[in-house]
């Protein structure tokens, strides 16, 4: 296998271009507990990241640091070749990072339809008073959003219940739902916080198929936390590890599959 530090083309077609994030020396501490310890790894354009390791190893800080809504006391976050500044996470959200959240974030009184548009606001340009008036501009902004919002739509092969309020859908097509309002701000980074939690085989069958084909078809690097190895070990080209806050591994799925440290604090299968 290639160097995966070097630009180049997976076995199945995928281009993995230079560093798109890079995360350098970060510590965070609450008070006086440091939930993350002077950790650095990158994230390269076009690639599938995984961040795994046991409960409370820190990796939902480390997706906070990434979005904007954590600020780290040590360290310096660079994206797209440039050191990024403390900003709020609707800052970074412009930059082209989009998210998805451990427990579901949606509406659930608004329909499928208007939910995914939420994640067009970063793209709205006119102002209030001409979405009032709903005219001209306004109008055309609407319209080429909803475009784009229909195409995700039928993407994730949702039409069906496109105007069905959120709190009515079953779980798992409550994640599909929250991926789609995450792509629909057409991220050049998109961080996915546990995607398979909670759900059956069929649906993780579902979700794994779909990231697949966001990153292949839409060319969205993405950073994902996931507790199923399989899932992880599938779906990844590089994966960290993380146990304490501490960095204990990073390298391919076979890599990490081989790390006795990461075996010893996670994956807890024999080694040879």
């Amino acid at each position: 296998m290639k160097d995966q530090v070097e630009p180049h083309v997976t076995a199945d077609g995928r281009r993995i271009g230079g560093v798109l994030m890079d995360l350098r020396g970060i510590t965070l501490r609450f008070g006086g507990v440091e939930a993350i310890k002077n950790i650095s790894f990158d994230i390269r354009e076009g690639e599938i990241r995984a961040i795994i390791g046991p409960n409370g190893a820190g990796k939902s800080s480390m997706l906070n640091v990434i979005s904007g809504f954590y600020h780290p006391q040590d360290g310096e976050v660079w994206f797209r070749g440039a050191k990024r500044p403390a900003m709020k996470p609707f800052q970074v959200a412009r930059l082209g990072i989009a998210r998805t959240f451990q427990n579901i974030a949606l509406f659930d009184g608004m329909s499928v339809l208007d939910n995914i548009m939420t994640g067009r606001l970063t793209h709205m340009k006119t102002g209030l008073l001409s979405q009032m008036v709903w005219a001209g501009p306004a109008a055309r902004e609407e319209a080429e959003n909803r475009a784009v919002v229909e195409r995700i739509i039928d993407f994730l092969e949702i039409q069906a219940i496109r105007k069905t309020p959120v709190g009515r859908l079953p779980y798992g097509l409550k994640k599909r739902v929250e991926l789609a309002r995450a792509l629909a701000a057409e991220p050049k980074l998109l961080l996915l916080d546990e995607p398979m939690a909670g759900m059956n085989v069929e649906e993780k069958e579902d979700m794994s198929r779909f990231i697949l084909d966001v990153n292949d078809e839409f060319g969205t690097t993405i950073a994902l936390i996931e507790h199923d190895m399989g899932v992880v070990m599938d779906l990844s080209d590089r994966v960290v590890v993380m146990d304490y806050g501490r960095k204990i591994g990073d390298g391919t799925p076979a890599e990490i599959r081989a790390n006795q440290e990461v075996i010893d604090a996670y994956l807890g299968v024999a080694h040879d």
